[in-house]
């Protein structure tokens, strides 16, 4: 039984880095990076800093999260990046939830297994946990800012004083960035791995040819510094993490899935929740698991929270917020997401589905 459960994590743990390593980690910590490395502080704070009105920063965040086709482990390095480049705690862990629980590859994709319904109603519910993830870590944790260790040429890396975002070359580098994160899955939704492998390796072509034409060499430097602070940080954890959830998806009964998701009670959608909080879902995968699970009898409250929270966080998820948010973070934003997944699922799975 014992060598059955670690060949389970071994195996997850194979999957995982044959199936995400290179196509979404590698260009998500290139960004994370870059955003430390050439985004301007103090226009990050005046748009989307804890001093920024929340009306006009959580929209924007949550909006922009929408065209991130991001897992819950590959948004980690995105928000935090965008996080210690001056972003307030509450907009980065809107990005964090939104990115993997609704963005629009997902939402496209759950509208052809389960229909436009259940899409029209992940979308208000991913909006609706946003804003109110983002209201308590705000409330909690605003006066409370984590200094990331930085390498002297990150803070001068852009022009003091100017309250311009982003130098335009600077921005387009970031922009081939993000194509090689996004175009992946965006292009090739069907067909071998090895096609999605080309397609990033063609945006990550690219991205060095970009940055070695317009970018200074220094600042190149301290960008793959930067880089490589988040990879030492992350990936250890997520590797970790990813072997356990093999593990537990092994332990948990098939049987009792069925017997415990049906109908749209508390229980259900509290069970529903649990199962996403500590599952692994690449961004995707979660709707042909739910539309499975949903013919086998599970209520669609249930469903409808396995969609938002088994993309959205995960036990390499969590591991990893409490490293680079960290623990006391990770303690209020978990339970946060359980207790509204639940809520969610039981309303919109009584009153509205």
């Amino acid at each position: 039984m014992i060598l059955e459960l670690i060949k389970a994590g071994l195996l997850s743990l194979e999957d995982y880095i044959l199936a995400h390593t290179l196509t979404c980690l590698v260009p998500a910590f290139l960004l994370a990076g870059a955003m430390v490395t050439f985004v301007n502080r103090e226009a990050i704070l005046d748009h989307l800093g804890e001093r920024a009105n929340i009306w006009k920063a959580f929209p924007l965040a949550a909006a922009a999260s929408f065209l991130v086709a991001a897992c819950s482990c590959t948004v980690i390095p995105v928000a935090s990046g965008l996080y210690f480049a001056g972003a307030g705690i509450g907009v980065a862990f809107i990005i964090l939830w939104v990115a993997p629980a609704a963005n629009v590859l997902a939402l496209v994709y759950t509208g052809s297994i389960l229909g436009g319904e259940m899409v029209a109603v992940r979308i208000i519910a991913a909006l609706l946990v946003a804003f109110i993830v983002g209201l308590v870590m705000r409330s909690v944790f605003a006066k409370e800012r984590t200094e990331m260790p930085s390498t002297p040429g990150a803070d001068t890396a852009v022009a003091g004083g100017t309250k311009k975002i982003i130098a335009g070359k600077d921005l387009g580098l970031i922009g081939f960035i993000l194509l090689s994160l996004l175009a992946p899955n965006y292009l090739v939704q069907e067909g071998p791995y090895l096609h999605k492998i080309y397609v990033w390796a063609a945006g990550t072509l690219l991205v060095i040819g970009y940055a070695w034409k317009f970018i200074a060499r220094d600042l190149i430097e301290t960008w793959l510094r930067e880089t490589w602070w988040f990879v030492k940080v992350i990936f250890p954890l997520l590797l970790g993490g990813v072997f356990l959830v093999g593990i537990i998806g092994a332990s948990i009964p098939e049987q009792w899935v069925q017997d415990w998701l049906g109908g749209n009670s508390l229980l259900a959608s509290f069970l529903a929740t649990l199962i996403g909080a500590v599952s692994y879902f690449a961004t995707m995968t979660e709707a042909p698991f739910v539309d499975t699970l949903m013919g086998l009898g599970m209520g669609a409250g249930p469903a409808l929270t396995l969609l938002l929270v088994g993309p959205g966080i995960s036990l390499p998820n969590w591991l990893a917020i409490a490293r680079i948010f960290g623990i006391k973070k990770a303690l209020v934003y978990v339970p946060t997401i359980i207790v509204l997944g639940t809520l969610v699922g039981w309303f919109f799975g009584n009153f509205v589905l």
